[in-house]
């Protein structure tokens, strides 16, 4: 099992975190919610709770509990920008569908 990133992905963390000024990680989840059932939830992490799994890129430590972890093994985090947007993009292959909007995702 596991969560992967980017080396821009990493970047794009590791400067949050030095912005923010504390955190050991970025945590990775998801929530029910939306038109097809999940979404994707990211949040800085300052201390790791029971059942949590780290993955680490580039010094970039990636968390995700176990509850998570079912929907999203094997996923890698990117972050791009296409034109004017930019964000983190969620390679899931365990991702049969998303909703219109791309904002929520079924497994």
């Amino acid at each position: 099992m596991a969560i992967t990133m980017t080396d821009a992905a990493a970047e794009r963390v590791k400067s949050f975190l030095d912005n923010r000024g504390k955190g050991i990680g970025l945590r990775v989840g998801i929530k029910t919610t939306g038109c097809s059932g999940l979404a994707y939830v990211l949040e800085f992490v300052d201390e790791l709770t029971e059942g949590d799994e780290t993955f680490e890129h580039n010094g970039v430590n990636v968390i995700v509990d176990a509850k998570s972890l079912v929907y999203i093994d094997g996923t890698e985090l990117d972050f791009v920008k296409e034109g004017l947007n930019e964000g983190f993009k969620f390679i899931n292959p365990n991702q049969s569908g998303e909703c219109g909007c791309g904002e929520s995702f079924t497994v």
